[in-house]
């Protein structure tokens, strides 16, 4: 019997990669996946890994109008050839040409993952476009699926659509976390003190780590200010950053790059195809972003027995409970992250209470095939209807 077929799609082949993880690999079991991207090394790899058909359709993350037609034009046709049951988008730009054409295409199941809103940080004629382009977006689209509570309340407070079309997988998260992955018992001891000989951190050192985009989206500009001002108090921390700057999209302040650049404590290590290693070698997670969609980096630092200082965004206040298995503090608040840093750093019962829980609470909630598991329970109903 020929299987149901499926189009997984998304602006750029590392979210495919990244963002859905082993999951076009355990849909492939009970539907024919492919996944759609723009070209690039990484799609390929994706194509290996998890064992689908890939195809190449060149899109943008800015906003450019005629190389957006030419890429909508692209995945039409590439939708009335394939003729799918379901294409599924995420990120979006490629949920809203993916939306788009499908609806054109006659594809009977429209569905996109919301994982996070630019336009939360737009202002003025800017957000007037990215508000009508998410209507348009919604508006194609079949069904809705926000990855966290707070981002579903956003898009019915907003108007983009009905709040019948929406509907959150599991507990949220777009593809969960493999925590038997995520764990301190699959890091080498030795590997963690080689680590923190090369960089020079001892056992009095307090270490906070940001896993990321270096960005002033994700709260660098303050997580900086912060650092120093705890630094300044108590010698004995480090901040370690893993991750990449982006500075054509979203560039730091001149003085924030020159501490990364020239500050001693400060230990920036670049993107890193493993992150474990630098959370084993961590005690405590640092994310002040100022908007998300439900951060996977958080889970992963929770499963891995960290505590996090976090903002009250969306995704990061569900993911962390305060007081519980982190602290919660509000958004661009430099005075707030620095008690919240310090704090941690000089409390080590509260601290070490903090990271009883951090494990547990992940395990429970956010285990990948729980989500796999949901998602594919989900799409066997659009199915039947």
């Amino acid at each position: 019997m020929k299987k149901t077929k499926i189009i997984r799609i998304t602006t750029v082949p590392l979210s495919l990669e990244g963002l859905l993880k082993g999951q076009l690999k355990y849909m492939n079991q009970f539907y024919d996946v492919i996944g759609v991207s723009s070209p690039g090394k990484d799609l390929q790899y994706v194509s290996d890994r998890e064992g689908v058909k890939t195809y190449e359709v060149k899109m943008t993350r800015q906003i450019s109008p005629i190389r957006d037609l030419f890429a909508l034009w692209k995945l039409f046709k590439l939708f009335r050839h394939e003729k799918p049951d379901i294409v599924h988008s995420h990120t979006p730009k490629a949920g809203t040409l993916g939306m788009i054409a499908s609806y054109l295409a006659q594809v009977p199941i429209r569905i996109h993952t919301v994982a996070g809103l630019p336009l939360m940080e737009s202002r003025g004629f800017k957000r007037l476009i990215l508000n009508v382009v998410e209507k348009l977006t919604y508006a194609c689209a079949s069904k809705v699926y926000p990855n966290s509570s707070g981002l579903s309340k956003f898009i019915v407070d907003e108007k983009f659509c009905d709040k019948d079309k929406l509907k959150i997988i599991g507990k949220g998260s777009s593809n969960g976390i493999d925590t038997s992955h995520f764990s301190l018992s699959q890091i080498n001891s030795s590997t963690i003190k080689s680590l923190k000989d090369k960089y020079s951190f001892n056992g009095h050192h307090i270490v906070f780590c940001f896993v990321g985009r270096l960005v002033g989206d994700k709260g660098i500009n303050e997580l900086i200010s912060a650092f120093l001002k705890v630094y300044n108090n108590n010698n004995s921390c480090r901040l370690l950053l893993v991750g990449t700057f982006e500075k054509e999209l979203d560039r730091l302040d001149p003085e924030t790059e020159k501490m990364i650049d020239e500050h001693e404590a400060i230990i920036w290590v670049g993107f890193q195809e493993d992150v474990r290693p630098f959370l084993a070698m961590s005690d405590i997670f640092t994310f002040p972003s100022y908007r998300e969609g439900f951060p996977n980096v958080v889970m992963q630092a929770g499963a891995m027995e960290l505590p996090s200082i976090v903002t009250n965004i969306n995704g990061c206040n569900e993911i962390i409970e305060d007081n519980v298995n982190g602290l919660i503090i509000p958004v661009k608040d430099v005075p707030a992250l620095y008690n919240a840093m310090y704090d941690l750093m000089v409390d080590e019962i509260k601290r070490k209470i903090l990271i009883s829980n951090s494990r547990t609470k992940i395990v429970e909630n956010y285990e990948r095939q729980y989500i796999w598991n949901e998602l594919h329970k989900e799409y066997s109903e659009l199915l039947k209807n």
